[in-house]
Parts: structure tokens; sequence; C-alpha cells
């Protein structure tokens, strides 16, 4: 799917949600859990996922809507409060998720430790030295990639 997004869609919002969701699947975690998606129209399951979400991001998609158009509204919940909405795409809410648990000094959510742990100290390169050996055999394999290439 991920390769099909990137062949169909000139959007680079859109790329970086693969990638990001393509991340936490190669690190053997649910992106699901992490982004949620729902539908305009189902109020209901929006208020129903939104008080059940720990830490998360979620996403409102208009009826038809393809994989490659703008959600309706991106947003980011902290123990079940919306504390950011309509934000421009699911990659400036994950920014802005990290941004808040470096601000509230909060734990990463357990289920996603890994795809945090690469988001913190491999993109941004904060606190590098300390990698769990997951995240350092990806780092191992994309420089290795880099140097053969």
């Amino acid at each position: 799917m991920a390769s099909q997004v990137f062949e169909r869609s000139d959007n680079v919002e859109v790329k970086r949600e693969s990638v990001l969701r393509a991340l936490c699947l190669y690190l053997n975690e649910e992106p699901d859990d992490l982004i949620r998606e729902y539908m305009v129209s189902d109020v209901a399951a929006i208020q129903q996922g939104i008080d059940g979400t720990v830490l998360g991001i979620y996403t409102t998609r208009v009826e038809g809507a393809e994989v490659m158009d703008h959600p309706a509204d991106v947003g980011v919940v902290i123990e079940g409060v919306v504390v950011l909405e309509d934000l421009a795409s699911v990659s400036l809410a994950i920014a802005l998720l990290l941004g808040l648990i470096y601000a509230f000094n909060l734990s990463y959510p357990p289920k996603f430790r890994y795809t945090f742990e690469v988001i913190q100290k491999l993109f941004l390169d904060l606190d590098a030295n300390k990698l769990s050996h997951k995240v350092q055999a990806l780092k191992t394999k994309l420089f290795s990639e880099l140097e053969s290439g």
C-alpha cells in the first residue's frame, strides 16, 4: 500500500503519513492504534474513540474520500481530551504530540515505544547514544543502505 501511495500521490503530507505508518509496522507496532481514522458522519464513534484514547492522533475523513485526499480534521488526544485540532497533517500531529510529551514530561505509550524512540533518537538525534536493540538494528540497516547506495 505504501508503495502505491508513493507512486500515485504528489502530496508530500500523504507520503510522510505513509512513512510513519510503515515505520510502526516495521517495528511491529500497530499504526491504527496511534493514528485512528473516523468518518466525519459517525460522531458517536469519534467521541467514543477519543474518550478511549490515552495518547494518540485522530483523523476524520468525509465519506468516499480517497487515501490520497486530505483528512477533514486531524487532532491530538491526551487522556481522552482533544488538545489540538484542525491540524494540517498527520506528520504535523506526530511532531506536535512529541513536543507535548516533552512539555508535559509524559512517558511514551508502551505500545509505541520503538516508533517514538526512532523519531527522537534517529530523526531528531536527541540522546542518540542509548538505543534499544531494535532501533540500533534499524539504524544500522538505514546507514548501511546509505553507504552502499
